[in-house]
């Protein structure tokens, strides 16, 4: 990660519980420790080693960069690293084409708290408000029930019409199932034209 990070992202979202901030330097262990839990990465094939988790974090810097939104940081009101949660464009190569993503991922020790709720409703809000777009998508498999329970808790919209399959380096063969977020649920200002 770069410098320039600091550089460009400045915003930082509380929640009552909960802190979505920007990537520092210093989060990089505790990523990577995320990313090599064995039963928090059982969705991604398995554990990310510390390459592959820094080239992860390097790209979530990399959206703010480009489009002013991206995973934040997440942490405890005591400044205890969680996870991660927000938006982020998709790959060129999505079978869905161009569009932004929600998506979360925590620390075991903060499961079933209602984190990931409380953070990605924050960066729903946020997204909406501050880059006008219409909707934003949020996918995972039919056999992640608690990401399924997460959308649902925060009221997005099953789209049948839109689940893909894919084909993914580490997990191979992939179903994703969709649900869609509106910008009228999150957000009650206008676009900027």
């Amino acid at each position: 990660m770069k410098n320039r990070a600091a550089a460009t992202c400045h915003v930082m979202i509380d929640t009552p519980r909960l802190r979505l901030r920007c990537w520092r330097e210093a989060d990089r262990d505790a990523f990577a420790a995320l990313n090599a839990d064995p039963e928090v990465m059982a969705d991604q094939g398995g554990p990310f080693g510390r390459a592959e988790s820094d080239a992860k974090l390097d790209r979530y810097v990399a959206a703010f960069d480009l489009h002013g939104l991206g995973r934040w940081a997440l942490e405890g009101r005591d400044g205890g690293f969680l996870g991660y949660a927000g938006i982020m464009p998709s790959r060129p190569d999505h079978p869905l084409g161009a569009h932004f993503e929600v998506g979360w991922r925590l620390v075991r020790d903060a499961w079933g708290r209602g984190y990931a709720t409380e953070a990605a409703r924050a960066a729903l809000e946020d997204a909406f408000a501050r880059a006008g777009l219409e909707e934003i998508l949020a996918y995972t498999a039919p056999d992640n029930t608690k990401s399924q329970a997460v959308m649902a808790r925060l009221g997005l919209t099953r789209d049948r019409s839109r689940d893909f399959a894919a084909g993914y380096d580490r997990v191979g063969a992939w179903q994703g199932l969709v649900w869609m977020a509106p910008r009228k649920k999150f957000c009650h200002t206008t676009p900027a034209p």
